[in-house]
């Protein structure tokens, strides 16, 4: 009948264990990134200038529109190829790359609607008092956007818990990735049950860390 669930959790724990080490931290990697270059988007979607705002939009919509899977196999294969100089990389970053862009892409949405969930009358009283725009948003915008905005990010780092389970495909070791090691040693059901227990317990966890976080925000509302 083959070695139960049990059995292969106990036996194999340090391998599951370094899966799940590597799935947090490439999802911790692709959202700060990710978070950094989002806000920037979300920063020109929101500029006057309507050119650049138009093609931050258009950044976005195509890295939210299309498969992300698609967006890893263009950035480990195709950039390599057009770019022959970046065939000395580590092949680890061009995964990361697709993973942090995407990321980006939910992170400027995110921040975005953040900072268009303000009353616009805050900024008209910001400005009727003298305060500059950049004064109006550091001041008075973003101290407010801020209570929708950390929630959603955290929403969004669990969300790319999930979506690393596609760096596996691509050699990355982290949580998908140990079915590929295990099959070596023919055990094929198994690790697919643990790896979904696994996924489960940790974004249970962390989605009752986040609705936590929510209420603590709200607070002061």
């Amino acid at each position: 009948m083959g070695k139960s669930v049990i059995d292969v959790l106990v036996e194999y724990w340090p391998i599951f264990l370094k899966g799940l080490a590597g799935t947090l931290k490439y999802a911790f990697i692709a959202v700060t990134l990710g978070s950094v270059l989002g806000a920037a988007v979300a920063f020109v979607q929101l500029s006057k200038n309507k050119f650049i705002s138009f093609i931050a939009s258009v950044y976005v919509n195509v890295l939210r529109g299309t498969p992300l899977l698609v967006q890893m196999y263009i950035s480990y294969y195709f950039l390599p190829m057009a770019i022959p100089a970046l065939n000395r990389i580590d092949k680890v970053y061009f995964v990361m790359l697709a993973l942090t862009l995407n990321s980006s892409a939910y992170v400027a949405e995110i921040i975005r609607g953040g900072i268009g969930s303000v009353d616009p009358g805050q900024t008209e009283a910001a400005r009727s008092l003298g305060l500059t725009k950049s004064q109006t948003m550091l001041r008075i915008i973003l101290p407010q956007a801020v209570k929708n905005i950390l929630p959603a990010l955290g929403n969004e780092y669990i969300a790319m818990i999930k979506e690393t389970s596609l760096a596996g495909t691509f050699m990355l070791y982290e949580l998908m990735y140990t079915r590929t090691i295990l099959a070596n040693k023919y055990l094929v059901w198994q690790p697919q049950l643990i790896i979904a227990g696994i996924y489960l317990v940790v974004t249970l966890v962390l989605s009752f860390g986040v609705k936590k976080m929510e209420k603590r925000l709200s607070v002061s509302d």
